[in-house]
């Protein structure tokens, strides 16, 4: 295994006589250990998903009697309420210290433990700016019949006081958002695929977050430069989005096994110019401008031939109606390209068309010829 990249360090707000901050990097031991050790006000974010408390009491099986792999690890047990809350006030408050005084937080969860991490916070005098709910596209059902399908996680998002002056690149979230106000319920699916961690088979952590919704935290509440720190790392996710947007990063974890595959992960991360990592503040959004628009407008065809991903097997074709057919499906270039990557994605970005040569180019360049028009 290649060795890491020797880790930086700062001084936070260019103090030179305090601990150094070790950026990207991660810290092995218990989080309540570690935070101590951080120097006062020198992260700008933090990101925690903690233990959920799950007190699962039995076993579940599926309907063909294999048996689900919850979570039953070591680290999800209390002796009750009161541990839990304990630990909580505890992990909060030490992250509440490391903070700069226009920091923020993001603490997710389930109904078994988020409600009384939110008032935990607000006691400690954070400053709730909203709950965000993320709507798994894909959830796992209620095996047992007995209770809703839970199809979601709630997320916190505060200030570490009310005057913070806390980031929010609201811009950039209108961008990604098709011009529109980003909302406060984020459709993204749950960890699976390639992106699932899986040892001999067997989930590498049970409780993996999808790389979709710690980027669109990260676009929306951090700029390039910003130090991120994540208190219960597991596998790095929080490093691997960090990475690719150009923020510094510090992970704090206790289990090895999770250190090794989180170091892994991340050392296979490219850097890269990500969308909206530079300054998205910093420039007006552009334009709005639908589909429908190229169509009426008569840059694009109605029977015109698109390619998803630039693949030219079973090409869609342009609806007088602006949407797009392949096959019996039907629905909007964002529509049909989620359902064909079986993910969120941005139809502009996935779907090519073919030039008078044949060369295939992505449809945002229509779009973005038609803004300067």
């Amino acid at each position: 295994m290649k060795a890491p990249a020797r880790p930086r360090t700062a001084r936070p707000d260019g103090d030179r006589a305090g601990p150094a901050l070790p950026l990207d990097r991660i810290l092995a031991g218990d989080c309540l250990q570690v935070l101590p050790t951080l120097p006062e006000k020198s992260v700008d974010l933090v990101f925690a998903d903690p233990p959920y408390f799950l007190q699962l009491a039995q076993d579940l099986w599926r309907p063909n009697m294999t048996r689900v792999q919850g979570v039953e690890d070591a680290w999800d047990r209390f002796d009750g309420f009161a541990d839990y809350d304990t630990f909580t006030h505890a992990w909060l408050s030490a992250c509440r210290r490391i903070l700069k005084d226009d920091g923020a937080v993001w603490v997710i969860g389930t109904y078994h433990n988020i409600f009384r991490v939110g008032r935990i916070l607000q006691d400690l005098g954070y400053w709730i700016l909203n709950d965000v709910v993320w709507v798994k596209t894909n959830p796992m059902p209620n095996f047992r019949g007995v209770r809703f399908t839970n199809a979601h996680e709630t997320l916190i998002w505060a200030a570490r006081a009310k005057r913070s002056r806390y980031t929010f690149n609201y811009r950039a979230m209108k961008s990604i958002n098709e011009g529109l106000q980003m909302r406060s319920d984020w459709r993204l699916p749950i960890c699976n695929g390639r992106e699932r961690l899986k040892e001999n088979g067997v989930k590498a952590h049970a409780t993996q977050k999808p790389e979709a919704l710690l980027t669109r935290i990260l676009l929306a509440t951090t700029r390039p430069g910003d130090v991120v720190l994540d208190p219960f790392f597991g596998t790095g996710t929080t490093g691997v989005a960090a990475k690719r947007l150009g923020r510094h990063w510090i992970g704090i974890e206790r289990q090895q096994s999770y250190v090794r595959l989180a170091h892994r992960r991340i050392a296979a991360v490219r850097a890269e110019d990500a969308p909206h990592a530079d300054n998205p503040e910093a420039r007006p959004p552009a334009p709005r401008v639908p589909f429908q628009q190229l169509v009426e407008a008569g840059v694009v065809r109605p029977g015109q031939r698109l390619y998803f991903r630039g693949n030219r097997k079973q090409p869609a074709r342009v609806r007088a109606d602006g949407r797009v057919a392949r096959g019996r499906d039907v629905g909007s270039i964002h529509q049909l390209a989620r359902a064909l990557a079986g993910a969120p994605c941005n139809g502009w970005d996935h779907w090519y068309f073919a030039d008078a040569s044949g060369d295939l180019h992505r449809i945002d360049e229509l779009r973005q010829s038609f803004r300067k028009s």
